[in-house]
Order: C-alpha cells, then sequence, then structure tokens
C-alpha cells in the first residue's frame, strides 16, 4: 500500500497539483531543463535563512517564476503562493538537522523543511523531478498518466475489496436476525471495513495529486465508499460496551491505527470491542440494533435512538409489538410502521442471500 500521507504534506500537495499555477510553474521549470527551489512561506522564520538575492514582491506567474529560475538561488513565495516575494535567495538552515539527500539543492530543501513548517519545493534538473518537502516527510510527484494509472489499480483494488465487505455485511445481518453473532462474525466486518477505508486513504492521496484531473477518480470513489463509514460506525456502536459518542471516536480511532499485521489478527481487533486481552472468538454478542435500524428508509435519527434507548436489543425490537413501539416518544405509528416492515424485509432479503 502507499505511504500514508500527514495532514501538513496533503495540504502541500494541494498547492502542487495539476490546475494551480504554482504546478504549471513547476512543469515549466522542467520543460526548461531548469533546477530550482521553492519555499512557499515568507514569515518571519523563513526570512531569518535567508541571505542575500533580491525583494520582488511581485504578483506569481507560471512564467515569472520560470524566469527566476535562471538564477541560482532560491525563491520565495508568499504562503498562498499568490507573489513572489524574493528571488535568488541563498538558504542558510541549521547545518546540525540531519538529512537523507545527497544533491546540495536537495540536502538544503530537506533542512529547511525540518527547521521550518512550509512547503519546500526541489526541482531535480538532473532526473526531471519535482520533490516536496514538508517537515520530515518528502513526497516525489508522479507524471498525470502514471498517476492515473496507479489510480485506476488502487479503484481495482477497492473494488474488490468492498464486494466482499458487502458479503461479510450480509452475513452479519442474517447472523443478527437469527441471534446467533459471535465477536469472529464482528471482527470480520470490522476487518474488511478498515481495508477498504485504508485503500479509499490511499485513492484519495492520488486524487489530491492529480488536481483537476482526478474529478472521475473521485466520483468512483464516493460510489464505492457510499455507506462504509456509516456501517463501521454502527457495527462499534452495536458491540462495543460502552456505545456514547467519545468511546465510539476513540475505537474508530484505535482501529485506524492498528499496524497491518494487528488488522490481520482477529484477537486485536476484537480487543477493540472491549472483549479482554485474550477474548474468546466464539463468544456470542447482541447487537443493539443501530446498523440495521440505520437501514431502514427514511427513519430518522432520533426516532432510532429512542427506539435504541428503550429496547436496547435488536431482538427485543424485533420482537416487540407495533403499538409498543408506536407508544415510544418521538416514533408514532407511521414510523413504527416503518419499522416493523422494513426490518421484515431486510431480515428476509438477508438470510436469502446468506444461504443461497
Amino acid at each position: 500500500m502507499a505511504e500514508r500521507l500527514s495532514p501538513a504534506m496533503i495540504d502541500a500537495l494541494r498547492g502542487v497539483a495539476p490546475g494551480r499555477p504554482l504546478r504549471e510553474g513547476l512543469d515549466r521549470i522542467l520543460q526548461a531543463n531548469k533546477g530550482a527551489i521553492i519555499v512557499v512561506g515568507d514569515g518571519p522564520e523563513v526570512l531569518s535563512i535567508c541571505s542575500g538575492g533580491f525583494l520582488l514582491d511581485s504578483e506569481f506567474s507560471p512564467q515569472r517564476v520560470s524566469e527566476l529560475t535562471k538564477m541560482d538561488g532560491a525563491i520565495i513565495l508568499a504562503g498562498d503562493a499568490s507573489r513572489i516575494a524574493r528571488a535568488n535567495v541563498h538558504l542558510v538552515p541549521n547545518p546540525d538537522v540531519a538529512t537523507s539527500e545527497t544533491g546540495t539543492r536537495h540536502r538544503t530543501a530537506e533542512r529547511v523543511a525540518r527547521s521550518i513548517d512550509v512547503p519546500v519545493i526541489a526541482v531535480s534538473e538532473e532526473m526531471g523531478v519535482i520533490t516536496v518537502f514538508r517537515n520530515d516527510d518528502r513526497h516525489a510527484l508522479d507524471s498525470i498518466p502514471r498517476l492515473l494509472g496507479r489510480a485506476n489499480q488502487a479503484l481495482q483494488t477497492l473494488e474488490r475489496y468492498r464486494t466482499r465487505l458487502a458479503a461479510v455485511t450480509t452475513s452479519l445481518s442474517a447472523v443478527e436476525v437469527e441471534d446467533l453473532v459471535t465477536v469472529r462474525d464482528v471482527v470480520t466486518v470490522l476487518q474488511r471495513a478498515e481495508m477498504v477505508r485504508r485503500i479509499a486513504d490511499e485513492v484519495e492521496g492520488y486524487i489530491i495529486e492529480l488536481g483537476g484531473d482526478g474529478r472521475l477518480v473521485r466520483l468512483q470513489l464516493v460510489e464505492l465508499m457510499a455507506g462504509v463509514e456509516d456501517d463501521r460506525q454502527d457495527v462499534m456502536r452495536d458491540y462495543l460496551a460502552d456505545c456514547r459518542p467519545a468511546r465510539v471516536a476513540a475505537a474508530m480511532a484505535a482501529l485506524a491505527e492498528l499496524a497491518s499485521e494487528q488488522l490481520l489478527d482477529p484477537k486485536a481487533v476484537a480487543g477493540l470491542l472491549d472483549q479482554g486481552e485474550s477474548p474468546d472468538l466464539d463468544s456470542s454478542l447482541q447487537p443493539r440494533g443501530f446498523r440495521l435500524l440505520g437501514k431502514v428508509p427514511r427513519l430518522p435519527a432520533p426516532a432510532l435512538e429512542q427506539i435504541v434507548e428503550r429496547y436496547g436489543s435488536l431482538q427485543k425490537v424485533m420482537r416487540a409489538a407495533g403499538e409498543e413501539i408506536e407508544a415510544i416518544p418521538g416514533v408514532g405509528l407511521v414510523y413504527a410502521r416503518m419499522v416493523k416492515e422494513g426490518l421484515s424485509r431486510l431480515a428476509e432479503s438477508s438470510i436469502l442471500d446468506h444461504y443461497s
């Protein structure tokens, strides 16, 4: 799987995405077989490591920044890259800052990025590569055709994993209706959902790099991810011992932080469900009903919450008479009928799909 980008690096990549003026300027530098080092930020901390050069304070344009690379020094842009602040600057970062780069330009760029929280862009004249540095991260930009190829490959992988997630989710629905849920069933859904989310994050990274050229990829991603995050959250709400929002959010964050090896370990995932250090994967669980009730068409969230709070488990909701559900404050006749009919259809379809 591709590298996981930090929020700061994602923000930096948005600034150099295709369709942005800065990216056009960088492409012009490559086409002219020139090299460059560009700092996106002109605050006091940046100016404190600048030596020499001259003040421009000129409106940014791709043509201007390309012309300025005919000089050897660095180019300093405003924080939003709307203006060229300085040019032909000699950067003097702390030489004690560690760097893994070898070329002078790239070593300087990495040291500046590690010293000051600003994007620093190095354009390699010899290699024809644009590298973005931000804090301790570095990211080399790919060409649009190559990015599109990788994005489409990731989408195909996402589609396969999404199909598998749908299968295990249907299986979970069937055993929930039959009151046969085990820890293993829940863990399997959480594992698949997290795998899907991680692949989606990878695709999102490609979309950010593609900029305006990633519109179709984004549309496919949105379609494939429809309902996944809601299902993931509702599974947590159904099976955590404490389903308060803060605890659910913490469990979801902990799931996202699991290393790949831990995610593949059912007991590691089961531990996030408050099942102890050595959970029994075959022990039974009872859902509260958030997930299946959430699939009842047009049932508003307040009514759903009231029903779960009143009964506490899906089985009790399914056994309850329509008149009982109707009497719950905020539910009424219409929603009670929707709940009974909706759960009946869901139970029938999930069992048929599961055993067919």
